[in-house]
């Protein structure tokens, strides 16, 4: 016969539920105190990464994006990155990179650095990449920390120095070379124009026509060639250091028939509807240098000539395209700049003719002589269309005559 429990037993096993019912909520508390800890360390380590300036990311082995900074919002413009493919988030590819350094850093489980140059928001930027393998306690490496730096300020800051180092010393140089080449030149051009005024005594001594002629003809070759290395001289000027030049109130729309004027020998061989004149009579002045802004028209009609074909034209406009700016454009529909071509148009002794057709500082010229003038010069070309040069300068104001 079963017994029945005493109140002994009955008070020990109640004693025992609540001793038990205890236990659990201290383990409770000290859980939610630990919970509580871990937050707070991971909310100080989240700070951390957010108050790092470079892009922070942690990647797992399949190329998935487990968390980035804030930092990455600056540059990104994707909201929801995480457990997105780094590849398509970070180089807009529909599969792993060829020379990923996160395969490199996991299968070598070293930190592994390299310079990329990537295409966002539609402008390359400069990237210095950091991947360092997370591992676990046997050291194999489990996630990828990654560390994007931009560098792009820094590259492009880097490049105006040294492009500012090398004018230096290419004013240094094409001083001294056109100082040396100025001296023998000056001594030919006044020999040849000494011939040139002798020729009719020297006619007389040469009775023979075709002599006559080949003397005439040489002589003015001689001079053309000299006036040509002249022009060539004072380009290399440009680029050394120079006492400030002096600018005075001018239009635009005469310095482009006067240019037209002196290359009428040249033009003569071309059809009569070669240039097209669009000029705005009513063109405000502007403010300079009578010479050097004639040298940017001729070198722009120049290069015009250079580009087109037999039956080919140049259209050359001025107009006034806002307040207190002058335009003035040479357009042809010759064979175009290549886009690769377009970014170093303007540097020095670059230059896209054959060997012995250009040495490159026609265009380098032009654009620090519209610089020196507060103006602007840019480019716009469809390689095998044509090209358009575009100058704006500002207009000339009472103001800056008082």
């Amino acid at each position: 016969m079963r017994q029945k429990p005493k109140l002994e037993d009955l008070i020990g096993l109640g004693h025992s539920k609540l001793g038990f019912f205890k236990e659990v909520q201290e383990k409770m508390a000290e859980l939610r105190k630990s919970n509580r800890a871990l937050e707070h360390q991971r909310l100080h380590v989240q700070a951390i990464l957010d108050g790092i300036t470079d892009i922070v990311a942690v990647i797992s082995p399949d190329y998935r994006i487990r968390s980035v900074n804030h930092s990455f919002f600056d540059i990104y413009t994707h909201p929801d990155p995480e457990n997105q493919p780094c590849y398509q988030i970070f180089r807009g590819r529909d599969d792993p990179c060829q020379k990923c350094i996160l395969r490199k850093a996991l299968s070598a489980n070293r930190v592994c650095r390299s310079n990329v140059i990537i295409p966002v928001g539609g402008r390359n930027r400069h990237f210095s990449l950091t991947a360092s393998p997370l591992r676990n306690h046997h050291g194999h490496p489990t996630d990828i920390l990654v560390v994007k730096r931009d560098a792009t300020l820094e590259k492009e800051f880097q490049a105006k120095y040294y492009h500012a180092e090398k004018m230096a010393t290419i004013g240094l140089l094409a001083a001294g070379v056109a100082h040396e080449i100025n001296n023998p030149l000056t001594s030919i051009r006044g020999f040849a124009e000494g011939l040139q005024r002798r020729m009719t005594s020297l006619s007389e001594m040469l009775p023979d026509g075709d002599l006559k002629n080949d003397f005439e003809e040489y002589i003015d070759i001689i001079l053309k060639e000299c006036q040509r290395c002249s022009g060539i001289v004072r380009s290399l000027l440009t680029f050394s250091p120079r006492k400030t030049t002096e600018f005075s109130r001018l239009c635009l729309n005469p310095l482009v028939r006067n240019v037209l004027r002196i290359l009428h020998h040249k033009l003569k061989h071309y059809p009569a509807d070669l240039i097209n004149l669009d000029l705005d009579e009513g063109l405000p002045f502007v403010q300079g240098n009578t010479a050097e802004l004639e040298q940017v028209i001729l070198n722009l009609i120049l290069n015009g000539l250079d580009a087109i074909s037999p039956e080919g034209h140049i259209d050359i406009r001025t107009r006034m395209i806002r307040d207190g700016w002058a335009l003035l454009e040479v357009a042809d529909d010759g064979c175009g700049i290549r886009p690769e071509n377009l970014p170093k148009l303007f540097e020095p002794f670059f230059t896209t003719k054959p060997v012995g057709s250009g040495i490159g500082i026609g265009l380098s010229t032009c654009y620090h002589i519209i610089q020196s003038h507060g103006g602007e010069i840019s480019v716009q070309s469809t390689h095998g269309q044509g090209s358009r040069f575009t100058v704006t300068l500002p207009v000339h104001t009472q103001s800056e005559e008082s």
